[in-house]
């Protein structure tokens, strides 16, 4: 896959690659290593907002919770594109997926909230959107996100990274 097809996806699917979201403390985006793009923990931000805040199902229904997973990944598929210098030649599949979710005592369907991030990888990158996931409950996230979501993507190593 080159950039104008992720483009083209992304665009038949009604979405956009948003611009990377700042690091909100002292680490990078995503960091290119030993053939792997680890993109660091994405929040729901859109236009430096966050989309959903707080716990679910509480305050964050099961299904905004799902959309604001979505919202994290493709946030992180824009730090894979920021490390890969927007060169999707590279890209080989989604490695792994790590959601965290801020859930109320009791609440056990985090792999649902995760379906988000997966779905949408899939529906983004195809078969190699596919990857293997832990889907974990926390009791509270950074700014009170309500998901946070982190990728480790497969591509060829390039001049030197």
């Amino acid at each position: 896959m080159d950039k104008p097809q992720l483009l083209a996806r992304l665009d038949e699917l009604g979405l956009e690659l948003p611009a990377v979201a700042r690091p909100l403390a002292a680490y990078q985006p995503a960091i290119v290593g030993g053939g792997l793009v680890f993109v660091s923990g994405q929040l729901p931000l859109e236009d430096g907002e966050l989309t959903a805040v707080g716990p679910t199902p509480s305050a964050v229904p099961l299904e905004r919770a799902q959309g604001a997973a979505r919202r994290a990944t493709l946030n992180g598929l824009a730090a894979v594109d920021l490390a890969l210098d927007g060169d999707w030649g590279r890209f080989s599949r989604v490695v792994r997926v790590g959601v965290f979710v801020n859930s109320d005592p009791g609440f056990t369907e985090q792999h649902l909230v995760a379906n988000g991030a997966s779905d949408l990888l899939f529906d983004v990158l195809g078969e190699p959107g596919r990857h293997a996931r832990a889907a974990v409950g926390v009791n509270t996230l950074p700014l009170g996100a309500a998901v946070e979501v982190e990728l480790v993507v497969e591509a060829a190593v390039s001049g030197g990274a």
